[in-house]
């Protein structure tokens, strides 16, 4: 790529931050909204100018980041179908170097984490870990589970956390946050291993 076509990029992708497309129907995944730039080609590449590209990595952090939130993902791989990896209306996909490079950023910032050595699978925090251990803290008192005994099952899926960000939680995330809690003794006794 020669540099003028990299300026031309550059300025198209400024050029849809500041609402060019603001007259287009939303696109949506599910019940989740994408932002105008989901729909943008460009953004589909890692762009070769620096400034270029950290924005839109930070564009993409924040959208895997509130996906997952809304969705409740926890563990995204990399090789694997995750919806965000691809636009079938404007026939684009995330390449392995791209999908890395945003996940990798949203490690940097503490939000995620490599489930292994070889980056095939990333744990997606959108509560960092004392953040959740914090929820779960507001969860045991506001429904009054201070002396009671519960298993990390009950938390996960029972009755009382239906409705809240504890319902339905990845296991390893729960288990982390119970941890970082317990260390504080301010939560309920809980049975179960806490090793898995």
């Amino acid at each position: 790529m020669n540099a003028h076509s990299n300026t031309i990029c550059d300025c198209s992708l400024k050029a849809i931050d500041y609402g060019v497309n603001s007259d287009q129907a939303m696109q949506t995944l599910g019940d989740h909204k994408l932002p105008h730039f989901f729909n943008y080609p460009p953004y589909f590449t890692l762009q070769p100018v620096r400034e270029t590209r950290e924005k839109q990595i930070q564009l993409w952090k924040e959208l895997i980041l509130d996906y997952c939130r809304t969705q409740k993902i926890f563990i995204i791989g990399l090789e694997e179908d995750f919806p965000l990896f691809s636009n079938p209306a404007i026939e684009r996909s995330l390449n392995h170097e791209a999908r890395e490079a945003f996940l990798s950023a949203i490690v940097l910032d503490g939000r995620a984490e490599w489930m292994d050595k070889s980056h095939r699978q990333c744990l997606i925090l959108w509560h960092r870990i004392k953040d959740w251990a914090d929820l779960i803290l507001r969860f045991v008192k506001e429904n009054g589970l201070e002396d009671s005994v519960m298993t990390i099952e009950e938390i996960r899926s029972g009755i009382e956390s239906r409705g809240t960000d504890i319902h339905g939680m990845e296991r390893t995330v729960l288990v982390r946050a119970l941890k970082t809690s317990g260390k504080q003794r301010k939560t309920c006794n809980l049975q179960g291993n806490f090793n898995r």
